[in-house]
């Protein structure tokens, strides 16, 4: 396969580089991690919105590989406490909290707030950069409630505490074939795959 067609996935969150290859399977790119790069830089998330994020990753691990490059930012924002953590989801207790101290601490600020007032969503906006800097977009909104405690093992992050209503479940207790269904990123990544699709090479 010729080198432009090799997409660079830029995140080290292993989760997201196995959901990305099952959502880009309709693309014949030959989607590599930064560990097959050998790009070891860590990139700040120093922007102030998803997609500030999502276009300073993908334009820098783009550059240093020299390849395009996939990244994304995706938050979830929880209408009783003003849509945060948002843009924080990730730094939202402290730098080198676990999956499990965000979850505690979201849990411990919602006490108190009833089932009826506990809507939440997951947004996700993935940037597409070209070597040169080009950024094409996508982006996905999916809606539910905060659960009152984890449910489910699966998945990572605020999964476990994030419930569709339609299907009563949490991303947490969801196979992956089943959550790339409803998924926030699931919904950009459909649209970045047309995107990706249509991109020509001279």
């Amino acid at each position: 396969m010729p080198d432009n067609k090799i997409l660079l996935l830029g995140t080290r969150n292993l989760g997201k580089v196995s959901e990305f290859r099952a959502l880009l399977q309709p693309i014949s790119w030959d989607l590599i991690s930064l560990q097959d790069a050998l790009i070891h830089e860590d990139i700040e998330e120093t922007g102030e919105t998803l997609e500030e994020n999502a276009i300073l990753k993908a334009r820098r691990y783009a550059s240093l590989s020299g390849h395009w490059t996939l990244a994304d930012d995706s938050g979830l924002e929880v209408a009783a406490l003003n849509g945060e953590p948002g843009v924080k989801s990730h730094r939202f207790a402290g730098e080198n909290a676990t999956d499990q101290d965000r979850i505690n601490l979201l849990l411990k600020r919602l006490e108190g707030v009833p089932a009826e007032k506990r809507q939440a969503k997951f947004h996700s906006v993935i940037a597409i950069a070209s070597p040169q800097g080009e950024i094409r977009l996508s982006e996905g909104i999916c809606k539910g409630i905060i659960t009152f405690e984890p449910r489910g093992t699966k998945g990572f992050g605020y999964d476990p505490i994030f419930e569709i209503p339609k299907i009563r479940q949490t991303f947490g207790e969801l196979g992956f074939k089943e959550k790339n269904v409803w998924s926030h990123r699931a919904i950009a990544a459909h649209i970045a795959v047309e995107t990706l699709n249509n991109i020509k090479f001279s």
